[in-house]
């Protein structure tokens, strides 16, 4: 997929970070537009629904975030504890991110939230990336970038895939968050995805 990166970059400046495009932003987005190259060409709804998740997931700051947006493992663990335990998280049932016999935390990392060790695994499966020996791998950009592509293109997340809400005869903006996370924030991240979209049209 080929357009003008100035001309997009210019969109989303103004239409989704507020006039303002700090260099770990650009950083991100340009790691997912490189996920994308002529040779693979996708459906521009896929990639823009995929920036909108990112968008989201990470509280716009385009890069890998952990679970709480903590800057260490150990501090979500605590800020994960207290929410755990004062009941905050209803659609918990076991701390999962509790350090195992190894001492590994399988709390949610990257541009899209990776969470419990099956997870882990069946990621690691999917990329080829050894994140059960390793799972602070999720932090580091390009891997977080794979997740992101092979884990929305195939269904590894939660069984449902880009191809079921953008194709020939289908567009469901609110119901891809399926992908993700049910129906949370669904329309929200609906028209981050809309605005990605314009902007990767203008610029192609």
């Amino acid at each position: 997929m080929v357009f003008a990166r100035k001309t997009f970059f210019d969109a989303v400046r103004v239409s989704l970070f507020d006039g303002v495009l700090k260099r770990r932003q650009v950083a991100g987005l340009t790691a997912i537009l490189d996920g994308v190259s002529d040779v693979r060409e996708i459906d521009d709804r896929w990639l823009a629904y995929m920036l909108a998740t990112a968008h989201h997931e990470t509280g716009r700051t385009m890069q890998p975030v952990r679970e709480t947006f903590a800057a260490s493992d150990s501090r979500a663990i605590v800020v994960l504890d207290s929410a755990f335990e004062d009941g905050s998280l209803p659609s918990v049932s076991a701390p999962y991110w509790r350090r195992d016999a190894e001492g590994k935390t399988w709390l949610g990392r990257g541009l899209v939230q990776l969470t419990h060790k099956i997870n882990y695994e069946k990621m690691a499966l999917a990329t080829g990336i050894d994140l059960v020996s390793r799972p602070e791998r999720a932090m580091e950009l390009s891997v977080a970038v794979d997740i992101l592509f092979i884990g929305m293109e195939t269904g590894t997340f939660t069984g449902r895939r880009l191809g079921q809400y953008f194709s020939e005869s289908t567009e469901d903006w609110a119901g891809a968050r399926r992908i993700i996370n049910g129906r949370d924030r669904a329309e929200l991240v609906a028209g981050y995805g809309r605005r990605y979209l314009a902007a990767i049209r203008q610029a192609g």
